[in-house]
Parts: structure tokens; C-alpha cells; sequence
């Protein structure tokens, strides 16, 4: 017998009894709501008086059925523990108790700031919670249990203070350098010429690697220790194979022990092939102190792995090689050309000194000083 409350339609707690299950057959309380919710005595609770649903309902019906069946396009299992983190330790936690119709846009608004100003949580952060409580009331309508969504007048700020560290070819080649392991070389290079994501990289394949097209398939991404769907429909394409990296690549797949067609490209030793190498422990015993020792400056705490050689390759394409931005989405498989050119390029110094350069000579003013 589990006992739980809720919030009856005219706001009031009550306290209401029902053959759940035993207690030790849900260990978290998000396990007993679900099963609440699955039973549908949720739903009977809130049906007493139309559009009187508490938000608590409204936030675990949106968990149901935004990564269910109804989803126009499944989560990945990377998203779904972090989207339920942000939904019932923040936006439940909050709003939960209440009467989800009931709720003022003015006090959502005042919320999300305090969490800035009292709570240090950065705005882009802040920008995904007030996404997903505006997808909640949106899931919300579209099944019909409230009907108005007031997140539609609430502002935040969203713009990341976030500067990924860009390293050069020249610092490139000496982190491939300071590294022994032929697996971790081609790894390495593999990323830097291709800007894959680390779960891409991860859930590659031999018979993902196209020789005789001169192409790399990505069709999924390794998340939670299994294969997921790609991050977004656009991720799901291809990357060039340049002759150079295939014959890296050859090389490597005379080398491992795993060449078959259905192996990792990048496995794990330790686990015999049956899984890839752990980026992560990659990332703390070889790639931070091999990009120290090229010379790269990461502070204490500062973000540092696969990614930015991601951003790194993004940047140099884009300010030193002069390719045109559209093909750099195209290799980084943005959906956006705007993701590219604000998150993914930064501005070059260099650039912009040769620019006002310009600039100068044109006005008639001479650019050597005396």
C-alpha cells in the first residue's frame, strides 16, 4: 500500500490512498509518480473540475509523453537525465504544488532571475528552464489539459559568457606528438580533422569508414554505454575521409587488434574491444597534459577535451583558411549556419588588425609608424 498527496483541483492537499505496490519497489519518488501516473490516478484526481491540473501532473505528463511514443523525434539517453534533473529538482520542486493555470507569468519571470542573482546559475541555463516549462504547458494543450500557456510572456537572458579554448595546427601537432599510443594518435587526428563530436567518434565502426568514398558515415552516437540516435537529424550524414587521414587510418587498423568490420574504431583495451575507449579517462591522463605541454594554457577547472578540437578546427577554417562558412556547417553538421559562425568561430585577432589596417590606409593615414 503506497500512500501519496496531491493537489485536488480546487488547490487543496489531499491525501489519497491506493494498491501501488510496496514501498522497497520504488526506491526514488520519481518511480512512485510514474507508476501514479502510469495507474492514471493522476489524471482522475485532476478530471474533477476541466483545466484544474497541478503543475506537478502537467510537468510528469510532459516527461511521459515527450520521450514516449508521441514524440515526433525520440530524446537521446545523454538528454533524458538531464532534462528530468532541470524538470523535478527545479521547475517541480518550485511550481509543483500548484494549480498550473494558476501560475502568473510575472512570478515565473521573478523566479528564473532570483536563480541568477541568489542561486548563481548562469542564464544560459536559466534559458533551458524557462524552454522547458514553456514546453510543458505546450505539451500541456496539445493533450488537452490546460489552456493557456503563460511561459509565452517570460524573458531571460540567454547569451553564454562560455569561450572554448582554440588551439593552433602548430599545438596540434606537438599534443599528437607527446602521444605514445597509436590509438591515441589516430584518435586524436582523427577528431582534429573531422571536428566529430566525442560521442560520434566513440560509436564509430570500421564498416562506418567509406575508404574507396573518401567519407566517414555518422549515424549514431555512443551514450550511456550503448549506441543512441545522432544528436540532431543533421548530425545523421557524413564527414570527408582526405586521402591523408585514410592512410592514418589504415595504418591504425593494421595496428589493432580489432579490425573487423563490426569493431570500434577506437576501443577500449582494457575492455577487450567490447566497448570504446573511456573519453573522459582519455581526456584527464592524456590530452590535458599533452595540450599543457604544447604550450596551451588551461587553468584549473577550465573545460578541455575532444570538443575543442571541434571549435579549434570550426575557427581556423573559417578566419585563417577562408572557407566559406557554409561549408564549415556542412562539415560540422549544424543545422544552423548561425551556430557556427557565433559558437564555433571566434574573432581573429590578426584579422582584425589587418582589417582596421585597411581601414587606415584607405582614410589616406600611412600604417608605419616612425
Amino acid at each position: 500500500m503506497l500512500r501519496y498527496r496531491v493537489t485536488s483541483a480546487d488547490g487543496r492537499r489531499v491525501e489519497h490512498i491506493a494498491t501501488v505496490g510496496l514501498v522497497w519497489d520504488f526506491p526514488k519518488d520519481r518511480d512512485a509518480w510514474r507508476e501514479v501516473d502510469r495507474l492514471g490516478l493522476g489524471v482522475r484526481i485532476n478530471d474533477t473540475a476541466a483545466g484544474r491540473a497541478s503543475f506537478h501532473f502537467l510537468a510528469e505528463h510532459y516527461l511521459k509523453a515527450d520521450f514516449g511514443a508521441d514524440a515526433v523525434r525520440a530524446k537521446s539517453a545523454n538528454t533524458i537525465p538531464i532534462v528530468e534533473h532541470y524538470v523535478r529538482d527545479y521547475v517541480i520542486k518550485r511550481f509543483g504544488e500548484r494549480i498550473a493555470e494558476d501560475i502568473k507569468p510575472l512570478e515565473i519571470q521573478k523566479w528564473l532571475k532570483s536563480l541568477n542573482e541568489m542561486g548563481g546559475l548562469a542564464w544560459t541555463t536559466i534559458a533551458k528552464l524557462r524552454g522547458l516549462m514553456h514546453r510543458i504547458y505546450k505539451i500541456g494543450i496539445l493533450h488537452e489539459h490546460v489552456a493557456k500557456n503563460p511561459v509565452l510572456y517570460v524573458e531571460t537572458r540567454s547569451r553564454s559568457t562560455y569561450r572554448a579554448i582554440i588551439i593552433t595546427p602548430a599545438q596540434t601537432l606537438a599534443i599528437l606528438k607527446s602521444l605514445s599510443s597509436p590509438l591515441h594518435y589516430t584518435l586524436v587526428l582523427t577528431c582534429a580533422a573531422t571536428a566529430l563530436r566525442s560521442s560520434e567518434i566513440l560509436a564509430l565502426r570500421w564498416a562506418d569508414v567509406h575508404w574507396h568514398e573518401g567519407r566517414i558515415q555518422i549515424s549514431k552516437r555512443w551514450a550511456k554505454g550503448e549506441d543512441g540516435e545522432t544528436k540532431t537529424d543533421v548530425s545523421d550524414g557524413y564527414v570527408p575521409l582526405h586521402p591523408v587521414l585514410a592512410g592514418h587510418l589504415r595504418a591504425w587498423q593494421r595496428q589493432t587488434p580489432h579490425a573487423n568490420e563490426t569493431d570500434f574504431v577506437f576501443p577500449s583495451m582494457r575492455a577487450r574491444g567490447r566497448k570504446p575507449l573511456c573519453s573522459s579517462v582519455f581526456v584527464a591522463d592524456y590530452l590535458r597534459p599533452a595540450a599543457r605541454k604544447a604550450g596551451v594554457h588551461i587553468e584549473d577547472g577550465q573545460k578541455f577535451g575532444l570538443h575543442n578540437l571541434r571549435h579549434s578546427l570550426s575557427n581556423w577554417l573559417v578566419n585563417k583558411a577562408k572557407v566559406e562558412p557554409k561549408t564549415v556547417q556542412g562539415i560540422l553538421r549544424h543545422a544552423k549556419i548561425q551556430t557556427t559562425l557565433d559558437l564555433y568561430t571566434q574573432e581573429d585577432s590578426d584579422e582584425t588588425r589587418a582589417a582596421q589596417g585597411e581601414f587606415l590606409t584607405a582614410v589616406g593615414m600611412s600604417t608605419t609608424v616612425n
